[in-house]
């Protein structure tokens, strides 16, 4: 009897990037920012933007980070610029 193998796929190591999204800060949240230390805080009338950063580490997930919008933008983006959403940092 002959017996055939069909070659496995080989695995590819993921390429798994840090990013950053912006969303609107949603009541109920309860983060603290990465950069300042100060809660995220949602406020009805002023429509905050958070960033929330998936973090990579040697290609594996590590941790999400949440920044306020400004946090975000005066430590340099430092997981990317966030894809354009229809949101917008405020300007300051």
């Amino acid at each position: 009897m002959l017996e055939t193998t069909t070659p496995r796929p080989t695995r590819r190591q993921p390429s798994h990037e840090s990013r950053a999204a912006l969303r609107p800060v949603e009541a109920g949240n309860y983060v603290d920012c990465a950069r300042c230390g100060e809660r995220v805080k949602f406020q009805a009338k002023a429509r905050k933007l958070q960033v929330i950063c998936n973090v990579y580490v040697d290609g594996r997930w590590n941790r999400v980070e949440h920044y306020h919008a400004e946090c975000y933008q005066e430590a340099g983006e430092p997981h990317g610029t966030p894809p354009n959403q229809g949101l917008r940092f405020k300007a300051s």
